[in-house]
């Protein structure tokens, strides 16, 4: 009975130490698996994004809605400016929560939508881009601090709502009919322009801070925003979404254009440190320096060596090429050549033939010995071979008897 054994080496090894060199990041990732569906299980729930009045996070507005709900306030939560453009209609509230993530098509159409019909529009941190394209006449200033503020205006919702979490973002406008509450230096952070005649009016918030779950009870941020959503009995709550397909092609801002300025000049500074650590550490250019090998090889080895890859790539002609061409160099000083002639068959094989007249027949078929095709087989490249080998022999031979005192010893002067 025998029995089959699998040796491993380090070039091909066994699933036993595959599995041992593995394991530590198979269990790695594994585990990191398992961390996200936990996480994704956890946070499956019902949680929505800012200011979603479904949501009851701390950032979320659910509380809002369910006291407007209280007041019998209908909320109507949408995320297209298509759906918040037809549900705007007479006698309700729009609330825009990120007014300025709207292109100029959108807030167009909101704008045409709500301009004939008496309500409400609540647009929440408006930024420069949104106040001209709506053409409000009111310019927005730097932002300060948010807190607790008092109305110090003549708004009646203000007044009642007493102090605030108002801050975000000031206006700065010159209306006479606008009012101007919570203030910051003197500009407000709260405004209402009315539309008389139309019935309308539209309110600008500086900052959402007081529709957040986490500070609705503080203060007067219920009062003030029950009083400014909760005017009419129909609330359309706009999420605005980057996946609006309503949105304009033209005005989506691609992946670089979300990127800040500073950080363009950062990864080019980066780049031109790269390529500055690339010539610092690259190879210098310069002349070969010859290294002692480890260990000598024979000749034989190296003759061998390449004999055995010249087989595997059948590579006949090069083979003879490089048997005839050897058989040459080595002929040409014998039979008087210059080495710079020996492979040139018209001075060649004249010297070769003149040599080998004392032996009869030596001399036929040396063209095609020295200077023919390659063989057709490995049979024809080994005679080949040795036809080259029998040429050499005789013409060293015959050199011998011709010129016996070139290979006799030479005996010292002095001997």
């Amino acid at each position: 009975m025998s029995t089959a054994t699998t040796d491993t080496t380090s070039l091909s090894p066994g699933a036993r130490r595959l599995w041992t060199r593995s394991r530590g990041l198979l269990l790695a990732l594994l585990l990191l698996v398992i961390s996200g569906v936990v996480l994704a299980a956890l946070q499956s729930g019902e949680q929505h994004g800012r200011l979603d009045p479904r949501s009851a996070d701390r950032s979320g507005s659910r509380a809002l809605a369910r006291l407007l709900g209280a007041h019998g306030v209908t909320t109507q939560v949408v995320t297209t400016s298509e759906a918040a453009a037809a549900a705007a209609g007479p006698d309700s509230t729009l609330l825009v929560t990120d007014p300025d993530m709207l292109s100029d098509r959108q807030l167009a159409n909101l704008r045409t939508a709500t301009a004939h019909t008496p309500g409400r529009t609540v647009l929440l941190a408006p930024g420069p881009t949104t106040l001209d394209t709506l053409a409000l006449g009111i310019r927005a200033k730097s932002p300060a601090d948010t807190s607790p503020r008092p109305p110090a205006c003549t708004f009646p919702a203000a007044r009642r709502a007493g102090d605030a979490l108002l801050g975000g973002l000031r206006y700065e406008t010159s209306g006479t009919t606008i009012d101007r509450c919570y203030p910051i230096g003197d500009l407000p952070t709260l405004l209402r322009i009315p539309a008389p005649a139309t019935g309308r009016d539209t309110i600008l918030l500086g900052s959402s801070g007081l529709f957040h779950n986490q500070h609705l009870a503080e203060r007067g941020n219920a009062s003030l925003a029950l009083q400014l959503l909760g005017e009419h009995k129909h609330l359309v709550w706009y999420l605005p979404s980057l996946s609006d397909p309503t949105s304009s092609p033209d005005d989506k801002r691609g992946f670089l254009d979300l990127i800040p300025s500073g950080w363009s000049w950062g990864l080019l500074q980066l780049g031109f440190a790269a390529v500055f650590a690339a010539f610092w550490r690259a190879r210098r250019l310069g002349p070969l320096v010859p290294e002692r090998l480890p260990v000598t090889v024979p000749a034989t080895e190296t003759t061998e060596g390449h004999a055995r890859l010249y087989e595997q790539a059948n590579a006949r002609d090069r083979a003879s090429a490089v048997l005839r061409s050897a058989t040459r160099t080595r002929l040409a000083p014998l039979i008087g050549v210059p080495a710079a002639h020996a492979h040139t068959p018209e001075i060649l094989l004249p010297a070769v033939h003149a040599h080998l007249t004392a032996t009869p027949g030596t001399g036929s078929g040396l063209d095609a010995l020295l200077f023919g095709p390659p063989p057709t087989d490995d049979k024809a490249l080994v005679r080949l071979a040795d036809q080259l080998d029998e040429l050499e022999t005789s013409i060293v031979s015959q050199d011998a008897v011709v010129s016996p005192e070139r290979h006799a010893p030479r005996e010292h002067p002095d001997s």
